[in-house]
């Protein structure tokens, strides 16, 4: 399966690092930290190849991330998907404020569909930190303060969660 992601900047990774001796209840904890902004299920994509899937997935992105701009994201705390719709909850993550992201999201899933129930309204911009992991631990996290984190998002990866590993980058003009 493939996904179009935000890089995240070493600053977003510190802070999920420093989260790291407060989540040893947790049952997974992420050392890869991802944003991810639209999925892109197998049978969307033409060909049953990965790399087939690929190459019709860059054909079809191009056009579509050719007029979106850069846009500013920032960390606006913790918080948590206490049911997610897949997998073990509860689910902590670091919350991603950015209005452009929304726009984004918007103009993909206008061309390619949504993933019912994580797409569209569904659509939450985050960094998973931690899954599995007992409530009162979640409620200490949501209450804690975090530092100040903002960039700007200029550049979208395609993921290949096969590989992990980015299979394609598409830089957004200033």
């Amino acid at each position: 399966m493939f996904s179009l992601n935000v890089p995240v900047p070493g600053a977003v990774r510190r802070l999920a690092a420093d989260l790291r001796p407060q989540l040893a209840d947790f049952e997974t904890v992420r050392d890869d930290h991802t944003l991810v902004v639209k999925r892109f299920p197998d049978d969307l994509l033409d060909g049953d190849q990965p790399a087939q899937q690929l190459a019709t997935l860059r054909e079809r992105l191009r056009p579509v991330i050719s007029g979106l701009p850069a846009v500013e994201a920032r960390v606006a705390g913790i918080d948590a998907f206490d049911r997610p719709v897949r997998g073990d909850g509860p689910v902590v993550y670091l919350a991603i404020d950015s209005p452009g992201l929304y726009r984004i999201h918007e103009t993909l899933t206008d061309a390619f569909g949504v993933v019912d129930d994580l797409e569209g309204e569904a659509y939450t911009p985050h960094v998973t930190v931690a899954r599995d992991g007992p409530p009162s631990t979640v409620e200490r996290l949501r209450a804690r303060s975090l530092d100040a984190v903002s960039w700007t998002v200029s550049e979208l990866v395609i993921w290949d969660a096969t590989h992990s590993e980015p299979a394609a980058r598409f830089g957004l003009p200033a």
